[in-house]
């Protein structure tokens, strides 16, 4: 099933920055990204909107958390490979996000 609604708005550069310095070196905030993405996210800086300022059902907004939040059984990508897409990894995440974690972040998922 689809998920309606707006994507989150843009990951601040300094937020993005801040991730992918951690993802590709800190095995224990690389730990808690795989967990709770939101999470993770807040410790690099990132603020989410007010939950007294979301809307539920089909008219929400997903959170930059919710999007980025990977399955219990995907692999985050290895340090190497980060630091090796990481312009790409910056342009996607700069970007309106979709509804899923992007490939890059995944084990095997870039090309």
């Amino acid at each position: 099933m689809a998920i309606k609604g707006n994507g989150p708005a843009p990951l601040d550069p300094k937020v993005i920055e801040t991730l992918l310095d951690r993802l590709s070196t800190d095995d224990d905030f690389r730990s808690l990204f795989q967990k709770d993405a939101g999470a993770a996210l807040r410790e690099a800086g990132h603020m989410p909107p007010p939950a007294e300022g979301m809307k539920t059902g089909l008219a929400a907004s997903a959170s930059a958390g919710s999007c980025l939040q990977m399955r219990t059984t995907d692999r985050l990508a290895s340090k190497d490979d980060i630091a090796r897409d990481r312009a790409k990894l910056e342009s996607t995440l700069a970007m309106i996000q979709g509804f899923m974690c992007p490939a890059e972040l995944l084990d095997g998922g870039s090309s």
